[in-house]
């Protein structure tokens, strides 16, 4: 009879243990499902800022860490907002050149756009008719694929000796297609640094690394507010 009560007591305790294994081993699994999801949420909420434009953007002469584009990732990380910037600068880029090549950058999504384009156009001196034309297909292209994308335009100024109407009808072209399309304007990316010597390298065409930090800080104060 003892032998019974004995053996009953220890079916139970192998059953209550069994039970308690289960609802542990439920919890561990909830706990883990948990923290998947939250890693899955970091994930997607991370977004892509595509700087698209010329040698300013690449960061000529300069270490990669030096160019502009870096100097923002940097001030992103330092206030732990969930971006990643993509510098899509290449030297000697034209409107027209940028037309071209959009498309191959557009197969990342695209959460902001900054689109510096038209200084090489403006140094080549051709129609302004014609970059106009250029910007505005690059334009729609990225509405047409990311219609939710914030855009910026940054907009330069040629020298003087191009003309008196070129060089007026050059800076009119930014702020008119920044209006035209409802995009955030930075005036003049090179604004305290062209024409100022030290803060330019040999060519007096390219910043410095003391320049760029400048460049970064004109763009800073328009992007931040998009973020």
């Amino acid at each position: 009879m003892l032998r019974k009560r004995l053996m009953g007591l220890f079916v139970l305790s192998l059953v209550l243990l069994s039970c308690g294994n289960r609802e542990n081993k439920s919890n561990t699994d909830k706990t883990l499902d948990s923290i998947d999801q939250k890693t899955a949420s970091v994930a997607t909420e991370q977004k892509n800022i595509l700087f698209f434009g010329t040698s300013l953007t690449a960061g000529y002469g300069l270490d990669p860490t030096e160019a502009y584009p870096a100097l923002i990732q940097n001030r992103i990380d330092s206030l732990q907002m969930p971006y990643k910037v993509i510098n899509g600068g290449l030297s000697g880029e034209t409107s027209a050149g940028g037309k071209g090549r959009i498309d191959w950058l557009l197969k990342q999504r695209v959460d902001i756009f900054v689109l510096e384009l038209g200084a090489n156009d403006g140094l080549r001196g051709l129609p302004v008719s014609q970059t106009v034309k250029n910007l505005q297909a690059i334009i729609d292209r990225v509405k047409a694929k990311y219609p939710d994308a914030k855009m910026v335009l940054a907009g330069m100024q040629v020298p003087p000796n191009m003309g008196a109407k070129y060089a007026a009808d050059f800076k009119n072209m930014f702020p008119d297609l920044a209006k035209k399309n409802q995009m955030a304007l930075i005036p003049f990316l090179l604004d305290k640094v062209g024409g100022v010597p030290t803060l330019n390298q040999a060519d007096g065409i390219h910043p410095t690394a003391e320049g760029d930090k400048i460049l970064a800080e004109n763009v800073w104060v328009v992007l931040k507010d998009l973020l």
